[in-house]
C-alpha cells in the first residue's frame, strides 16, 4: 500500500505565518489532521532535509555500530536508564511480550495483520542523542531526562553530523505539528508551544544481520512510541511493519527523500484518541533476507541501521485534550498530568 504524501513546502513558502495560510494551505492541513487521525502515519517531503543528509548519517552510524562491543559498551549509562548513549541489545523490553491486554488484543488480529511475538528482549543496540536546548528546572529526573550527550572518541564528525540531522528533523516535525494544528481547528501553535525545551531525541538503532538476519528475527517488538510524534527516516535495510488505525498492517520502505511519521502516545493523549498510538515492529523479511544477499555480494555492511527520531512535550507541560478534544466523549480516559510524569511511567515499566 501506498501512504499518503505531504509535500511540505508550499506551507514553508510562507514562513509559518498564519496569516498567509490560503484557502489552499488550509485544505492541505486539514489533510495533514485528516491522515494522522484516519491512519497515523503519513510520508513527508521536507526540502531542508536532503539525501546527503541522511546517507551521512547512516554511513557513520554503520562504522559505529560495527565497531566491538566492548568499544560501544564505553558509552553506556545505565545509571541514567540508557537515556543518553548506546544501550546494547538484549535490553529493551517489547510490551508485546509482557503485556497481557495487548497479547490478547494480537490473538483477536486476523491471522495476516498479526506482528511477531517475540520471545525475549530486542536483539537491536540503540543510540540515545539528545536534541534541542533543554530547561535545567524540573521537578523530573533532570540528571535522566536531560542529561549530557555522550561522544564516541574516534568519530570527530559526530556531534556535527548528530546535531544537523536532529534539528532538521525536530524541523519538519514542528511544520507538521503546526499544520495539524490548523487542520484540527486549534491554534497553530498549540502542539508546538509545549514542545519547547522538550527532551527530543535523536535515537538510531544498529541490528547485526549477520547474528540475527534469518527470517522472523525481532529486532523491535510490536509496540507503541510514548512520545508525541516519531520519524522513521530511511533504513539500510528493509523490516519495518507499521499498523495504520484501522489495523491494517503495511509493510514499508521510506523512499528516498522522505520522512515517515507516525503518531506516538503523547499526541494520542493531546487529542483525547482522535489520533491514536500507531503501532510498529522490525523484524527480518523475505524483502531483508533478499537486501541482505544483495549487500553482501557488493561487500556493504550487513548491520541495519535504522533512523529514528522522537519529539516529546515538555516535561514541565501539562499533557491533557486540548482545545475542542477536552469535549470528547473519551477526554475521562487521558487525565491531566505532566508529560515527564507520563514519561516516567513508561520508563519505570522498561526498568522493571
Amino acid at each position: 500500500m501506498d501512504l499518503p504524501v505531504i509535500d511540505l513546502a508550499p506551507y514553508l513558502s510562507v514562513g509559518g505565518d498564519g496569516s498567509k495560510v490560503t484557502s489552499e494551505l488550509g485544505e492541505l492541513c486539514r489533510e495533514v489532521s485528516r491522515i494522522l487521525r484516519e491512519m497515523g502515519a503519513l510520508l513527508v517531503k521536507d526540502p531542508r532535509c536532503t539525501v546527503e543528509d541522511n546517507d551521512r548519517f547512516i554511513n557513520m552510524m554503520e562504522k559505529y555500530f560495527e565497531s566491538p562491543p566492548e568499544f560501544k559498551r564505553l558509552q553506556e549509562r545505565p545509571k541514567f536508564h540508557f537515556q543518553v548513549g548506546v544501550t546494547p541489545e538484549g535490553i529493551e523490553i517489547p510490551k508485546s511480550m509482557v503485556n497481557e491486554e495487548m497479547q490478547a488484543k494480537i490473538k483477536a488480529m486476523p491471522k495476516e495483520s498479526q506482528p511477531s511475538i517475540p520471545k525475549g528482549p530486542d536483539c537491536k543496540w540503540r543510540y540515545m542523542w539528545r536534541s534541542g536546548p533543554q530547561t535545567s528546572k524540573s521537578r523530573f529526573r533532570v540528571q535522566e531526562l536531560n542529561a549530557e550527550p555522550v561522544i564516541p572518541e574516534g568519530f570527530p564528525e559526530w556531534k556535527e553530523t548528530m546535531d544537523s540531522v536532529a534539528y532538521k528533523w525536530l524541523s519538519a516535525i514542528e511544520v507538521v505539528a503546526e499544520m495539524a494544528a490548523i487542520g484540527f481547528g486549534l491554534p497553530k501553535d498549540a502542539f508546538t508551544s509545549i514542545m519547547k525545551q522538550a527532551p527530543h531525541y535523536l535515537a538510531p538503532t544498529g541490528s547485526d544481520l549477520r547474528r540475527y538476519g534469518q527470517e522472523g528475527s525481532v529486532f523491535a517488538g510490536y509496540h507503541y512510541d510514548l512520545n508525541f510524534l516519531t520519524i522513521h527516516g530511511r533504513s539500510s535495510f528493509p523490516g519495518l511493519n507499521i499498523w495504520l488505525n484501522n489495523g491494517q498492517k503495511v509493510e514499508v520502505e521510506v523512499p528516498v527523500g522522505y520522512l515517515l511519521l507516525q503518531t506516538g502516545k503523547q499526541m494520542e493523549w493531546l487529542t483525547a484518541g482522535e489520533c491514536q498510538a500507531g503501532m510498529h515492529e522490525v523484524i527480518v523479511t523475505k524483502r531483508t533476507i533478499e537486501a541482505i544477499k544483495q549487500a553482501s555480494a557488493q561487500n556493504r555492511s550487513l548491520w541495519r541501521v535504522s533512523s529514528t527520531f522522537f519529539s516529546h512535550i515538555a516535561s514541565e507541560a501539562a499533557l491533557k485534550p486540548l482545545g475542542h478534544f477536552a469535549e470528547s466523549p473519551l477526554a475521562s480516559k487521558y487525565p491531566p498530568m505532566c508529560a515527564g510524569e507520563y514519561v516516567e511511567r513508561e520508563l519505570a515499566f522498561q526498568r522493571e
